[in-house]
């Protein structure tokens, strides 16, 4: 769970929405540190061959869908996710490619 601002937030609602959108193979909604909300939503995204999207349509695609305070601020196209082996995502592993806050 996320506690952004004193709202909880589960990644797994907004990986759902983020699963839905037609360019994304997998998702991993997770939370990083923010100055004033404590936690602030990420979320690293892998697309599907072929599919183009960029970062700030897929943030405005689950912005649209959740409450307002949901939404990922800051979203990551990465060419893939850290797995186990059991092929689950291994989300403490991911990391923010540039700035560990993300802008608003």
């Amino acid at each position: 769970m996320i506690i952004r601002g004193g709202y909880n937030v589960y990644p797994r609602e907004v990986e759902e929405v983020l699963h839905e959108h037609p360019a994304v193979a997998l998702a991993a909604v997770v939370g990083v540190p923010h100055q004033a909300l404590g936690e602030e939503i990420a979320a690293a995204v892998v697309l599907r061959p072929g599919a183009q999207v960029t970062a700030e349509e897929l943030r405005q695609y689950v912005k649209d869908r959740v409450a307002a305070y949901k939404y990922p601020r800051a979203v990551w196209l990465m060419d893939r996710l850290p797995m186990g082996p059991s092929g689950k995502i291994l989300k403490r592993e991911i990391r923010a490619p540039v700035s560990p806050e993300p802008t608003v």
